[in-house]
């Protein structure tokens, strides 16, 4: 008789399933006094359950051709079935491996914060510590546009001690000339020309020494405490003038922020009446803030964010550019009599120095924090700097501070930590009460099913049923 083909398929079928069960012998349990020969000739479990596994692999085979399985290919099942035992046997690798990622990821999140932290703590004493030096120094030398060209010509040390740091911590090393070269990109393609150097490098310059000398004018004028609360309002200049020139996003929160840096400012200067040297040490203070601010707007726009190595060049050229250009101001105002500071054996060189080297210090890390830790770490750190020059100046100078004088510097404070919250403050802020709000209500719908089932248990006991009322 003629077979189709799908009969020959059935038959071969049969016949392979019934192979594998013929050739199947469980195994026995075998008495101590039975000999090792008998029990190696039979077959093991493994062996027996191998050829099981076998056979039905060419089940499927059989089956999923003959009934046209879409996208089938010999051995079909076998290699799915082993792919599910490769997934299986990898999924706990692949938790482990997350597990130990997240772990790396907090860990050094950790580490950053409390690198942070010490970076705010330095920030903070470099400048409390550079205030009060100069108010020393002005006990026996009285010259601020000396100090302020003295230190500022300690900015050409900002790229040699880049590349110190460079050559130890990397270890792909490149000479100075051409580590200089890399990070001149910060004025264009072409790196660093003469054009560019007055072009770039010439307004920034005359704004630094601008901003540090009305900050020195107003310490002779003020108290450190005074000049460091205003000096703070620079934050909120800093945000009205990119609101005005750099179109940045307006928000409502920063604008009270502004709002109550100049309520402090007013309050500052009507501490004293409105006259004296309050109100010029409030004026340079302000004056100081002003131009501070229009510095960092001037250099978002025209050169844009920087790298380390980039700030590093920069300062380093606002240093050069200070001793080539700039020398020739103190000179003219020695022999115009403005500032006189006699012989140069004379001058207090401990304390110049000490003003030039917490200067370049305070600049070394907040350049430095901005790349191994969070900006707004850095700018806490700059506000820190009004309580611990309050805590200097009542612990060491016996200051009393007036009540105005305080609030206004509260309000100073107050408003510099408004400017320092993110542009999506308000959705953030209204996530987390809605995040809040849907915790106590799973907790208020966990502690209501509680009580229920209390109330029943109860009720059984006692042989009553609680009906509820409609």
């Amino acid at each position: 008789m003629n077979k189709t083909a799908f009969e020959k398929e059935v038959g071969d079928l049969t016949s392979i399933r019934l192979e594998p069960l013929k050739t199947i012998q469980l195994p026995e349990i075998t008495s101590p006094s039975r000999s090792m020969s008998d029990s190696d000739n039979q077959p093991s479990y493994r062996e027996t359950i191998k050829v099981t596994r076998n056979g039905l692999h060419d089940i499927e085979d059989r089956i999923l051709r003959i009934t046209g399985y879409y996208g089938y290919y010999p051995g079909y099942s076998s290699h799915r079935r082993e792919e599910g035992s490769e997934s299986h046997a990898e999924t706990p690798a692949s938790e482990a491996s997350g597990e130990r990622s997240q772990c790396q990821s907090c860990a050094s999140a950790v580490l950053k914060v409390l690198g942070g932290l010490l970076v705010v703590l330095f920030v903070s004493s470099s400048w409390v510590g550079t205030t009060q030096v100069v108010q020393l120094t002005f006990q026996s030398f009285s010259c601020p546009f000396f100090i302020t060209w003295f230190s500022t010509n300690w900015n050409i040390l900002f790229f040699p001690l880049y590349y110190s740091g460079h050559l130890v911590t990397t270890r792909e090393k490149q000479t100075p000339i051409q580590k200089f070269r890399e990070c001149s990109r910060i004025f264009g393609e072409d790196g660093l020309t003469l054009k560019l150097l007055l072009k770039r490098t010439a307004p920034f310059s005359i704004l630094w020494t601008l901003t540090n000398y009305l900050y020195l004018l107003a310490l002779r004028k003020l108290t450190a405490t005074d000049v460091s609360a205003l000096y703070c309002c620079h934050k909120a200049f800093v945000f009205l003038l990119s609101w005005i020139v750099l179109k940045d996003r307006f928000m409502g929160v920063r604008i009270v922020a502004a709002i109550m840096a100049i309520t402090g400012i007013v309050m500052m200067a009507y501490a004293d009446g409105f006259h004296g040297d309050s109100i010029i040490g409030v004026a340079l203070a302000v004056g100081s803030a002003s131009t501070s601010a229009l510095y960092k707007v001037l250099f978002k726009m025209f050169l844009g964010s920087a790298n380390l190595g980039e700030a590093a060049h920069f300062f380093s050229t606002l240093g050069f550019f200070n001793l080539i250009f700039i020398s020739c101001v103190p000179f003219i105002l020695y022999f115009t009599k403005v500032e006189h500071w006699g012989s140069l054996s004379t001058l207090p060189w401990g304390y110049l120095c000490g003003v030039a080297g917490l200067w370049l210090a305070f600049n070394i890390l907040v350049n430095v924090g901005l790349v191994l830790t969070y900006p707004i770490l850095i700018s806490i750190g700059t506000l820190l700097s009004v309580p611990g020059n309050a805590a200097v100046d009542v612990l060491k100078h016996e200051v009393i501070f007036s009540v105005v004088r305080l609030a206004a510097t509260c309000i100073i404070c107050l408003g510099f930590l408004l400017l320092l919250l993110p542009e999506e403050w308000d959705s953030v802020t209204l996530r987390f009460f809605a995040t809040f709000a849907d915790k106590k209500g799973e907790e208020h719908g966990e502690e209501l099913t509680e009580s229920s089932g209390h109330t029943r248990s109860r009720s059984r006991a006692n042989g009553t049923v609680s009906i509820p009322l409609a």
